[in-house]
């Protein structure tokens, strides 16, 4: 199996898309295809076996689309309409001075008709010429298109104008040139606008690929030399300077510095950095200089698999797009039969005249967008993406854009997602009369031989307070008891009850302290010198920053939280209290943690999973929305709909936020698009005339359907101004 993604140049709407879906479709061994009007993209699953990349790309041009390699391509689409949109202009300016102004002031123009049919005709074939192409491949293709409805609209005022200028003498000497040459250019115009603006929703990802460096300095048989990024190897050493991008993923080998991590991670604190710490390409050096070992480069680097992501997630189509979808592929052959019918009616059956008739069908013909409709979801999706990859969160889906607002449970994982994952001292509670200090000297001293995490603790602790940790002798680790080591003719113990009772030590006069240190949630380790208590130290896995904030604030939404670990009921419970978690599903397995989340979906529950992304990858799997939390390289990329890049769990509340903000613009732009076809169809098919006497121009009807898409885009472009919570 293979996935591709192909970029398509002269889509004209939303139909174009699911004609050549449908086109693809019907290649064996292909298992899915997405068509996306607004990113111009087509994603392809296909059984290479069954079909290849070549024969998918020539059906996409079979259809007169045409398969653009690059940027660059998309660039030449833009300086074509534009320079199309001129033309257009300087022949219309005149057509539009003759046929109106000139005609409403008196002002009589010799051969007026024969000039503009002159000046119509290349506007009509040389302009219009991509109208026709694409009607052409659309009947070829056994389907209708926008391409469909200007093409008959516009032929139909052309041509009738034609017979007009050769039979005078039978259908009189009205013509409607400056109809159709007013349409093709205020079309254009919007189709050159429509390109503008399609491409500022996608910035996002110009800006993460314009991140990286062009070259780098790679030390080579100990001399520095600079090379193009491209030829920067696996192993390779690289120099650092003040200032300068890091320009792939790798480990410090030598050096100290701090580095600006915000284009990748959203955080705008600069990162200390030593010898052995992960350094991520295109973030910024601040001061120091340093070298490193290359580690990942090309499409293996962190910004270029947020940039697939990325790409990934806009390409990708939402549940509420297949509406809309649905909606094109009968929207144009609908449209076609009104037209029909509004020029059959007036003509037939009220009696009015042909050209009367003809010119309500046309009406209805151009004004007439099925462009807003394929706009509408896409590219409000784009600048949602976009957004939150600015802000340290990638959404791997348009789906997970979509759904997220819809959580109604959210899971944590409690080790290393709620909490740090390691333990910190908490407390130190004099037994004697020494010091706090002299209590973590002598724990640091006897535990600097030991490997137990909480060892870790005590020693970070004693670095904190920098005391000098003098060396022990006799030193004896005692698994399930705790060490003991002499000092300086003192035996000092430190371990658990079970270390006090072997040394025949009595605990019951600060029982009362452990129990309560216990209660919340710590563990404690009780202090002997000499066979005498000296004072406790309990430590605990502390938690995160920003946790008791999102918690807060997803409380705030009315969502409920539950915390889920493996930790015994008590520990887990002193945790929930500190942070007002609803619910503890404590002493769950990793390979149980699953059925606990399809356990609350079979409530009814719509579950978001929150956890590392590796050890909880089955429980982020099976929920509703799984949300992987990591930090830099560590990213899961594999696991979770929903990745956030910094480990701060407010991000979780401004993913739902940023679900809820996309949709509501998605709702606005459907709505919008749905108003405009429902409100202006009939209008243009004449419903108001009867009545008021109003009958809608050609023109108009051009000039509102060239600029009802952009209307669209600018309304998702407007998506730009979101502030994360």
């Amino acid at each position: 199996m293979k996935k591709i993604s192909i970029s398509i140049s002269d889509m004209h709407c939303a139909s174009c898309a699911q004609k050549i879906e449908s086109a693809i479709k019907k290649l064996g061994g292909i298992t899915d295809v997405s068509v996306n009007f607004a990113t111009e993209k087509a994603t392809v699953n296909f059984d290479e076996k069954m079909v290849n990349e070549y024969r998918i790309k020539q059906v996409i041009e079979e259809l007169g689309y045409k398969v653009s390699e690059s940027d660059t391509d998309k660039q030449e689409e833009i300086r074509t309409l534009r320079n199309l949109f001129l033309f257009s202009l300087i022949l219309t300016l005149p057509i539009f001075i003759i046929a109106m102004p000139f005609e409403w002031l008196g002002i009589d123009v010799p051969y007026k008709n024969y000039i503009l049919l002159v000046l119509t005709t290349p506007v009509q074939f040389i302009v219009g010429y991509r109208f026709y192409k694409g009607t052409y491949s659309s009947l070829k293709a056994k389907t209708a298109s926008m391409d469909t409805l200007i093409a008959v609209g516009t032929s139909a005022a052309y041509f009738y104008s034609l017979f007009a200028v050769i039979f005078s003498d039978i259908l009189g000497s009205g013509v409607y040139f400056e109809i159709t040459a007013i349409i093709i250019t205020f079309i254009i115009l919007g189709k050159w606008m429509e390109m503008l603006t399609k491409g500022k929703a996608s910035e996002s990802i110009k800006k993460l690929m314009g991140l990286q460096p062009k070259t780098a300095i790679v030390i080579r048989n100990k001399k520095e030399i600079e090379i193009p990024i491209e030829k920067v190897n696996v192993g390779d050493i690289i120099l650092i300077k003040p200032g300068q991008k890091i320009p792939v993923d790798g480990i410090i080998v030598d050096g100290f510095s701090s580095v600006d991590e915000s284009m990748i991670t959203g955080e705008s604190i600069p990162v200390e950095k030593k010898k052995g710490d992960v350094v991520i390409g295109a973030t910024v050096n601040k001061h120091g200089s340093f070298k490193f070992r290359a580690s990942k480069i090309g499409k293996d680097t962190t910004l270029n698999q947020i940039i697939k992501l990325v790409e990934d997630a806009q390409t990708s189509k939402a549940p509420i797009q297949r509406l809309a979808d649905k909606i094109s592929s009968y929207f144009v052959p609908a449209v076609i039969l009104i037209a029909i019918a509004s020029f059959l009616i007036w003509y037939f059956v009220i009696g009015q005249s042909f050209v009367f008739s003809l010119i309500i069908s046309v009406a209805v013909l151009i004004i007439a967008c099925p462009c807003a409709l394929g706009l509408a979801t896409p590219t409000a999706i784009m600048v949602g993406t976009g957004k939150g990859a600015e802000n340290g969160i990638l959404i791997k889906g348009a789906e997970a854009l979509e759904n997220a607002h819809k959580i109604t449970t959210i899971v944590f994982d409690k080790t290393g997602t709620l909490t740090k994952g390691e333990p910190s001292v908490t407390d130190i509670i004099k037994l004697d009369e020494i010091s706090e200090k002299e209590i973590l000297k002598y724990a640091a001293m006897v535990e600097k031989g030991s490997e137990h995490p909480l060892a870790d603790a005590v020693l970070s602790a004693a670095k904190k307070e920098k005391i000098k940790i003098p060396e022990p002798s006799g030193f004896q680790a005692m698994p399930g008891y705790g060490v003991v080591a002499d000092y300086q003719a003192k035996k000092i113990l430190f371990g658990n009850r079970n270390l006090m009772k072997k040394y025949k030590i009595k605990t019951s006069g600060f029982e009362k302290n452990i129990t309560d240190l216990e209660n919340q949630g710590k563990t404690v380790m009780i202090l002997a010198v000499n066979k005498k208590p000296a004072g406790l130290i309990a430590a605990a896995d502390t938690i995160k920053e920003f946790s008791e904030e999102a918690i807060r604030l997803l409380h705030k939404m009315n969502k409920e939280v539950i915390m889920l670990t493996g930790d015994n009921e008590r520990t887990a419970l002193a945790i929930a209290k500190k942070l007002d978690i609803d619910k503890v599903i404590a002493g769950v397995r990793p390979d149980h943690k699953e059925k606990v989340i399809s356990d609350l979906q079979k409530q009814g529950k719509v579950v978001a999973m929150v956890g590392d992304g590796i050890n909880d990858a089955p429980a982020l799997a099976r929920a509703d929305i799984g949300i992987a939390i990591g930090a830099g390289t560590d990213i899961a990329l594999e696991t979770g709909q929903i990745i956030l890049v910094k480990n701060d769990l407010r991000d979780v509340v401004t993913s739902i936020d940023l679900s809820n903000y996309t949709m509501k613009k998605i709702k606005q732009n459907l709505f919008w698009s749905f108003f405009y076809n429902a409100v202006s169809i009939p209008v243009a098919a004449g419903v108001l005339y009867p009545f008021t006497g109003f009958l809608l121009s050609p023109i108009i009807a051009s000039l509102a359907m060239a600029f009802s898409s952009v209307s669209v885009i600018s309304n998702s472009l407007l998506m730009k101004r979101y502030k994360a919570k």
